[in-house]
């Protein structure tokens, strides 16, 4: 152990003390030292990519050792063995053709490598295949190129805030619900471009994570049943102004209408008093916010007869909206959804280059209302 103080410590030496030229503290003799070139000949002799150098560093190291009287000699012909050995096989490889298949082989397994990361890792807009099953929490997911087959694709994240202490997965799933939908929203505006049976997804903390810190929500679209291809990406960095504008019109009136209620008005009459009442604002908005906008010639006319249509599905969403009594709102029901545009437009869709047919699930439906 080195001294910091004592009787020793900043002493200068003296003959046969520390500090005397050959000798070591104490009268010892000094401790022979490894030479560092014959070290770097012996490991760059196994690294196979640099035997050359291991030679090189050998044929110097060997000169230095007999004149600087240090320990390494052996380390110095072992490196240059080894790189002499390793030099030849790299000559035949290169040869053979054998280097080549080693590199493709290695560099595709660095790929690979590459690919694999924790959920937590994975970065907005990437696509990714889980290991094993798809389920709330993975430990590795592999990343693709979205143009081929994938489970998921990431739409976002967040940190979860306002908790002391783990709060339990059913209250994070709470937030990360209501949070995850909204960031998918919006990076897939033209809904119509997300295939029937790919759906809200997000990898959640679990309590032995929340432990070591994480906090992440991880959000995505992912298949329920099966692989899909493509980006869903649609988000106003790729949309122009035209499209971002149609899509954030009509939008709002597809998410309303998954959210009907499941209990009919007889059964619960407040909840779906106040889910009409929803939609016809939906309704009255896109039909305001269409007609904000001058629209290219190629897409005004369809623009225009989707507002017609808008206009006299409000009338009827007002009667269901204000109806009193459960028979009352059943008499408005059907009408009502009749007067809505069904396809919410898809010729003035086509005519701003968006999606202008609705997905179509399993059963050959379309996913829109």
């Amino acid at each position: 152990m080195p001294y910091t103080s004592g009787p020793y410590a900043g002493q200068p030496g003296g003959p046969g003390g520390p500090g005397m030229p050959g000798v070591g503290p104490y009268g010892l003799p000094p401790r022979r030292t490894t030479n560092g070139l014959a070290i770097g000949s012996l490991v760059s002799g196994i690294v196979c990519c640099l035997p050359p150098l291991g030679l090189v560093l050998g044929l110097l190291a060997l000169p230095q050792i007999r004149k600087r009287d240090q320990a390494g000699r052996g380390l110095a012909v072992s490196g240059i063995v080894l790189s002499v050995l390793s030099s030849l096989l790299l000559v035949i490889g290169i040869a053979t053709g054998g280097v080549g298949t080693f590199w493709g082989g290695f560099k595709e397994g660095m790929d690979e490598a590459a690919r694999s990361k924790s959920p937590f890792s994975l970065r907005t807009g990437q696509c990714f295949t889980p290991e094993g099953k798809l389920e709330e929490y993975a430990t590795d997911v592999t990343v693709v190129d979205c143009e081929r087959p994938h489970i998921g694709e990431v739409t976002g994240g967040f940190k979860v805030t306002g908790f002391d202490k783990w709060p339990g997965e059913d209250a994070i799933d709470r937030i990360a619900e209501k949070r995850c939908d909204t960031i998918n929203s919006g990076y897939a505006l033209d809904t119509w471009a997300v295939p029937a049976d790919v759906w809200l997804f997000y990898y959640l903390p679990s309590s032995q994570s929340w432990r070591l810190g994480d906090r992440t929500v991880t959000c995505a679209f992912a298949g329920e049943k099966k692989p899909f291809r493509g980006s869903v990406r649609s988000d106003a960095t790729l949309l122009t102004d035209d499209q971002e504008s149609f899509l954030t019109s009509v939008n709002a009136i597809e998410a309303v209408t998954y959210r009907e209620p499941e209990e009919d008005p007889d059964e619960d009459f407040t909840a779906n008093k106040v889910w009409a009442t929803e939609l016809l604002g939906a309704i009255n908005t896109a039909y305001a916010g269409l007609g904000q906008r001058t629209w290219p010639a190629g897409a005004a006319p369809s623009v225009a007869a989707l507002r017609k249509e808008l206009a006299a599905a409000s009338k009827q969403w007002l009667k269901l909206a204000t109806a009193t009594d459960a028979d009352a709102y059943w008499e408005a029901y059907d009408p009502a959804w009749e007067t809505l545009p069904g396809d919410l437009g898809a010729d003035a869709r086509t005519a701003l280059d968006l999606t202008g047919t609705p997905p179509v699930g399993p059963a050959g439906e379309g996913a829109s209302a």
